[in-house]
């Protein structure tokens, strides 16, 4: 039961950072259909590694009804707590289907469209559509190859390369067991939904009357630098988990620490970034 809880930990997880799907994909297939619901807490907005120029911290909750064919449908909805215009200020739905092609090989296809309000401060808002495919192998560290391709009003490609190990720390009862799951992995890909999340940035603040940062130098310059790096397919970031979880037969209580490295490539001014979350998952 375990391992099952944790298949839906990864999947959902997954889905709590906007779009973006976790290497850490698992090899569990359940015996039977199950149910799994979500509740997470994040002081901040990731997208493989990069955030917006203000904070997001948000609220959010998740289904994920899997078939024992492999079959599975998620959907999740978010709430910026900094955001007072809207009770909603994302929600996303989405399908797809884990199998094995191998004893420790497994691959998971997946689709998810997510629905933003006009003006969102989400870096990835642009990019409504996402497509997923996740190559893992359960060996006694687990190596996996993401490969996702973000559309919308622009369209971005992303291969993320992951390695992650479970482990069983202890146990305070005969019922359950505390595990930490390191992992690090590496993305590369392009970043045209940044240049469309400054664009719809500026034209929101002039509607809010608040002025633009000045630029200094050539501005020019500046535009055709910048266009360079976000149509370009580079090194974005290198990010490093820690999560922490007290498992039971049917729920999962789970804290989260994310250190993000962002490479010379990335757009964004802030280098390093850190996100902490808290989740809860229950699963009949």
């Amino acid at each position: 039961m375990k391992s099952l809880i944790l298949f839906f930990m990864l999947a959902m997880s997954s889905a709590f950072c906007f779009g973006q799907t976790d290497s850490a994909a698992t090899d569990s297939i359940p015996a039977k259909s199950t149910l799994t619901l979500a509740a997470v807490y994040a002081n901040d907005a990731s997208y493989y590694g990069q955030k917006a120029q203000q904070k997001n911290p948000y609220i959010a909750v998740a289904a994920n009804y899997q078939l024992k064919s492999g079959v599975y449908f998620t959907a999740q909805s978010y709430k910026l707590l900094n955001d007072n215009t809207s009770s909603v200020s994302a929600t996303a739905i989405g399908a797809g289907v884990n199998f094995k092609p191998g004893k420790k090989l497994t691959t998971d296809l997946s689709y998810s469209h997510s629905f933003y309000p006009s003006y969102s401060p989400l870096l990835q808002a642009a990019n409504v559509d996402n497509a997923c495919l996740v190559f893992s192998y359960d060996g006694w560290i687990k190596p996996s190859l993401t490969g996702d391709y973000a559309f919308g009003k622009t369209s971005d490609a992303f291969v993320t390369g992951g390695l992650s190990k479970s482990i069983n720390l202890f146990s305070i009862s005969q019922k359950d067991i505390v595990t930490v799951s390191p992992s690090a992995d590496l993305v590369a890909g392009t970043q045209h939904f940044y240049q469309t999340y400054i664009t719809q940035k500026k034209l929101h603040d002039s509607i809010l009357g608040i002025a633009p940062i000045p630029v200094l130098g050539n501005p020019s310059s500046s535009r055709h630098t910048d266009t360079v790096a976000t149509t370009s397919f580079n090194v974005l970031s290198y990010n490093f988990k820690i999560p922490l979880a007290y498992n039971r037969s049917h729920y999962v209580l789970q804290a989260e620490y994310q250190l993000s490295l962002l490479s010379n490539h990335v757009a964004a001014a802030e280098k390093v970034n850190s996100f902490l979350t808290f989740s809860f998952y229950y699963q009949f």
